[in-house]
This record gives structure tokens, C-alpha cells and sequence, in this order.
């Protein structure tokens, strides 16, 4: 795993497209991001659906669920590239098959404007995927796969659906790179950046004192048992377990 500052954003990100390939003139249909700095979700978000001025292929449509008729009224990429190139600008994208999601969104610069570069222009990228099979050679490694291996409930994911799947990915990439401290500050700003939308912030403040609950011998032992199953599937890496 390359190394990384402490404080360094991390940008996690997925995309659902129109078909496989940009180069059969494929294009993507929504992109969702979620942002971690010191290996915690900040709150911040990027969230668009996106008309993409083509038919979306009947077998993509099995995969996510994103219809035509629900991309009629769309905002098409150039309407939100500015604001996603801003999200994503110093940060470190954590993708999983990243080839994939990268290959499109530098379709996507391409056909607006080749002088936006690409994805490297305004971004390292992490490929999850990849690190995933060093990891765990020779074991299926698909998000649903990490999802079971790392005791991650995404039993709520019927469909594939970017900013859900970024969501995931978030849980995963910490369990998978040595747990984590806490996924979301309190008192944190939960902001959505949605195109064509204004930012929504949602602070909660001058909160009461939280009741604090002592658990009992068995709860203690139960949560001993799930700390070493977490131990197993992460290799040794459980921090709450040091």
C-alpha cells in the first residue's frame, strides 16, 4: 500500500455506467463519492445522476436499476464536471477495479474538452481491487466478496448504486487497511453536493450528555469473541484487539 499523510483526503468513489466500454460509446450515468480524512468519513459528498445523451443498455439496467426514463431530465456531464473536478482536486481516489471507473471518467473529460486531462491531473488513485488480490490471492475479491470476508453487513444493497457502493467501499478499505478509529466525527457537518442542488448542511450541536450503559460479563465476552473474529479476517490487524 503506497504511503499517505496523515491528514491526507481521501476521496472513495464509484460509477455506474451506461455499458462496459467507453470505447463502444459507453458513458457514465452517475458518479458518488464519499470523503475520509485521518481514515474517518467527513461527512462530504458527491452525488449526481447523469443524462447521458445515449440508451442505457438493458443488461446495465439489471445491474443498477437506472432507467432512461429516469435520466430524461438529467443534467448531462458537462453540466457537473467543474464541480466534480473541484471534489476530487488533491485528493487520493479509492476505487475498486479502478481501471474501470477511471477509463470512463477520462472518456468523459475527453469528449468535453481534451485540454481537462485526465483523472492523474487532479488525482492519485488507490485501486482496491488490486491491493485486494495481493491481499487475499487466489479468493474471489468483489465488493460483495470483502463485504462477507470482513463481517460487513451490506444486506441493504439489492442493486448496485454509486454513492451505496462508495459507502461500502469506505468500510471495506478500512478493514482491509488496518481497521479503523471512528468512520464519523461527531458534531460533524453531513454535506451532500448533488448537481443542480444547493449544499445541504445538517449540524447537530449541543447535544446532552450521552447515558453511558455498563455491559455485563456476557456482553463482554461476546464482544472478545467479535473482536477475534475480526483479528481473523483482517489478517492480525484489528486495532481495537492491540
Amino acid at each position: 500500500m503506497p504511503t499517505r499523510t496523515q491528514n491526507q483526503r481521501l476521496i472513495v468513489l464509484d460509477t455506474e455506467t451506461t455499458g462496459l466500454s467507453p470505447q463502444e460509446g459507453h458513458r457514465i450515468i452517475e458518479i458518488g463519492c464519499v470523503e475520509m480524512i485521518k481514515r474517518r468519513l467527513t461527512g462530504k459528498q458527491f452525488h449526481a445522476y447523469i443524462n447521458p445523451e445515449r440508451l442505457v443498455e438493458q443488461d446495465a439496467i439489471a445491474v443498477h436499476g437506472i432507467t432512461n426514463e429516469f435520466l430524461q431530465d438529467k443534467p448531462v456531464f458537462s453540466k457537473i464536471a467543474e464541480q466534480f473536478i473541484e471534489f476530487i482536486r488533491g485528493a487520493e481516489l479509492v476505487i475498486h477495479n479502478a481501471p474501470f471507473d477511471v477509463g470512463f471518467i477520462n472518456h468523459e473529460f475527453n469528449l468535453l474538452n481534451a485540454q481537462l486531462g485526465t483523472v492523474s491531473t487532479y488525482s492519485t488513485v488507490f485501486d482496491t481491487l488490486a491491493y485486494a488480490r495481493k491481499k487475499h490471492p487466489g479468493q474471489r475479491n468483489t465488493l460483495d466478496a470483502l463485504c462477507k470476508r470482513y463481517s460487513i453487513d451490506n444486506s441493504h444493497r439489492e442493486l448496485h448504486g454509486a454513492l451505496l457502493d462508495a459507502e461500502i467501499l469506505a468500510d471495506v478499505f478500512l478493514m482491509m487497511t488496518g481497521g479503523q478509529d471512528s468512520l464519523l466525527e461527531a458534531n460533524t457537518p453531513v454535506t451532500h453536493s448533488v448537481s443542480g442542488d444547493k449544499n445541504i448542511q445538517r449540524t447537530v450541536t449541543n447535544r446532552p450528555a450521552l447515558k453511558i450503559i455498563r455491559c455485563n460479563e456476557t456482553e463482554q465476552q461476546e464482544h472478545k469473541q467479535r473482536l477475534a473474529s475480526i483479528d481473523k479476517a483482517s489478517g492480525g490487524q484489528c486495532l481495537w484487539s492491540k
